[in-house]
């Protein structure tokens, strides 16, 4: 087998106006309607990086313990959308706030270089906007 690329990534919502607020009217994404709650788009660029990313690491990166909180959903996917810099992840932070969004941290810069906000969207993922140096394609 050799799989030549990420295609497809999909939240699975169970409430999908809710998800299609975050989504396509806070996050801005293409996303166009095709019946019965489902939106998509082939008009975003590609994935940079796709992981395993272990349930006590995403707790510890969130909330700073490696139990995941009981009140909270379990995630079940995390999906980071990059912004143009470092210096741009705060001002979009205070954007989702202003709109009604939880964050579950503030802003701040991760010991790999990555600077990261998240949230926990409707359908329970960890929405992450961060800049991650790595990722980008640096001149």
């Amino acid at each position: 087998m050799n799989i030549e690329f990420l295609s497809t990534v999909a939240v699975i919502a169970p409430d999908p106006p809710a998800s299609r607020k975050l989504y396509v009217e806070t996050l801005g994404l293409p996303l166009e309607g095709h019946g019965g709650g489902y939106h998509h788009s082939e008009q975003i660029a590609g994935c940079k990086s796709f992981g395993i990313w272990p349930l006590s690491q995403a707790a510890e990166a969130c909330f700073g313990t490696a139990q995941w909180p009981v009140e909270r959903p379990v995630p079940q996917v995390s999906i980071e959308f990059d912004v143009a810099d470092a210096a741009a992840v705060g001002p979009a932070a205070r954007e989702l706030e202003q709109v009604g969004y939880e964050l579950l941290h503030a802003p701040r810069r991760e010991p790999w270089g990555q600077t990261v906000a998240r949230l926990q969207s409707p359908e329970g993922a960890i929405v992450g906007i961060s800049y991650a140096p790595v990722l980008h394609d640096e001149d």
